[in-house]
């Protein structure tokens, strides 16, 4: 295995992979609604998607400086809204 990614390096490239969350062609802050297994939703507003790190748990940031950890293997899915299209919708 070392030996494969020596070569990589070698050739100029990584094994490494760009984990960045595909999230940010949203925006910069967004808000998410997580699904969870039981049920049960949370709305998070005003996620700055630089922040996102995948993991065993996702952690983000919010606007107001908040740490959020969700522990993936608790969420069906989740809902992205752009922050554009969110205060829209609150404005009507």
């Amino acid at each position: 295995m070392w030996v494969l990614k020596k070569n990589l390096l070698y050739l100029g490239m990584t094994t490494k992979t760009n984990l960045k969350s595909t999230v940010t062609v949203k925006g910069r802050y967004v808000s998410q609604i997580l699904h969870f297994i039981n049920g049960e939703k949370r709305t998070f507003n005003d996620v700055d998607t630089h922040s996102i790190k995948q993991g065993q748990f996702t952690k983000f940031e919010t606007k107001d400086g908040r740490l959020v950890m969700v522990n993936d293997k608790n969420i069906l899915c989740i809902e992205i809204i752009s922050d554009n299209i969110n205060k829209a919708l609150n404005e009507k």
